[in-house]
């Protein structure tokens, strides 16, 4: 803009801007082993929720509007309206066998589909009792302690990981978690230490 207005004379010169650099993304994910452990920590209404957002790496805001209209628990998917996403583009997004099971025994199905009752609190909770978080109290914030550890949005990484681990292809994985760009969809893709000594063993299988 400030080079257009130049061009046109509107301002004598371009002042210099320093761009600051962008922060980096995030590490946080959780291998599934480690997520039983910390799912067994929430109470039942909240289990299903917590599912959701590991298996399938959806957006809290969008998981949170899904109505039972939009599952359909015999094919084993749910699909998010075009108004519920972030992108504005509907999406199917298939259900892992645990998440089925829990929402079969949910009565009644009508309404909103998940619970998120106490939803930040808990997390806090589960986190710290595995070992994955900590809490920590300041004076004179008696019920308003500080928060340190994993976070609810590195669901989001762990799904992408997982999915794209065990061999679905990046575009399919990209539409299960309602990613639009690629370049956002790397920062997600979170390669561990694990990854890439397990890339050098398939290589050797092969040869």
């Amino acid at each position: 803009m400030l080079k257009l207005a130049k061009q046109e004379k509107k301002i004598p010169d371009v002042s210099f801007i320093e761009f600051q650099k962008e922060p980096s993304a995030r590490k946080g994910f959780l291998p599934t082993n480690k997520f039983e452990e910390l799912l067994a920590q929430f109470p039942t209404n909240l289990k299903p929720l917590v599912a959701f957002l590991y298996f399938c790496g959806v957006r809290v805001g969008e998981a949170l509007q899904i109505e039972w209209a939009q599952v359909d628990l015999n094919k084993r998917l749910i699909r998010i309206e075009d108004e519920q996403t972030k992108t504005g583009e509907p999406r199917i997004v298939p259900l892992p066998s645990i998440l089925v099971m829990m929402l079969e025994g949910i009565e009644p199905k009508t309404e909103r589909v998940f619970d998120s009752t106490n939803l930040r609190k808990e997390w806090r909770k589960a986190c710290a009792a595995v070992g994955l978080g900590r809490i920590i109290e300041i004076e004179g914030k008696k019920y308003d302690p500080r928060y340190e550890g994993l976070t609810i949005h590195d669901f989001r990484r762990s799904a992408i990981r997982n999915l794209i681990n065990a061999g679905v292809p990046e575009k399919v994985a990209m539409q299960i978690s309602g990613h639009k760009t690629r370049s956002v969809f790397d920062r997600y893709h979170i390669v561990s230490t694990e990854d890439v000594i397990n890339a050098m063993r398939r290589v050797e299988l092969r040869v």
